[in-house]
Formats: structure tokens, C-alpha cells, sequence
């Protein structure tokens, strides 16, 4: 059994014990977040209807804080002189999916 959910600006295909690297979110380390899942696949039904999908939830723990990988960032006009250089590692947050449940 899987699942499609909105993560951040995302979707993301998760499964139980899936740990995925989000969006930073606020709440602290050990937490819990719920997601209402986008379609769900479960024993090769495919389940994608509105009504249906509002009896399931997909439930992740927070594992910690990330960071992704460093994006180098230069800049540089010809026969000026000049050069700027930049970087940026864009925060995330590390997530393992405890459950899929139909309520």
C-alpha cells in the first residue's frame, strides 16, 4: 500500500517506513503530523475519489532538521570586473511515515 500526500510545495509517493526529506516544518523533533492523502493505492485498487479518500490519513514522526545540498550561486559581467558569488543550502526536515489508516 501507498500513498500521493501535499507535502510543502510537493507530492510525495510514500509507504510505511518511508523517510523522506520535506520542507521545514515547525514542530519540534518526536512529533507527529497527519496528512490527507491526494490518492491511495492499496492491493491494486486505486483509490483517487474525493469522498472515499476523506477516511484515510497518513501519519509521519519527525525524525530531526536537514539541510539540502549546497547550490553555488556566481555571478559575473565581462570586462567590468565584476564577481559575486553565493551559496545557499535550503532547509528541510526528516519525516518517517508510521501509518496509512482508513478511520
Amino acid at each position: 500500500m501507498y500513498a500521493i500526500v501535499r507535502a510543502g510545495g510537493r507530492q510525495e509517493k510514500v509507504s510505511v517506513d518511508d523517510v523522506l526529506n520535506i520542507d521545514k516544518v515547525s514542530e519540534e523533533t518526536g512529533a507527529t503530523i497527519t496528512w490527507q492523502p491526494i490518492l491511495v493505492v492499496e492491493d491494486g485498487n486505486v483509490i483517487s475519489d474525493a469522498d472515499k479518500l476523506s477516511g484515510y490519513s497518513v501519519t509521519a514522526e519527525i525524525l530531526g532538521e536537514t539541510k539540502g545540498p549546497k547550490i553555488n550561486i556566481m555571478k559575473y559581467k565581462n570586462k567590468t570586473g565584476y564577481k559575486k558569488r553565493q551559496g545557499h543550502r535550503q532547509k528541510h526536515t526528516q519525516v518517517r511515515v508510521t501509518g496509512i489508516a482508513a478511520k
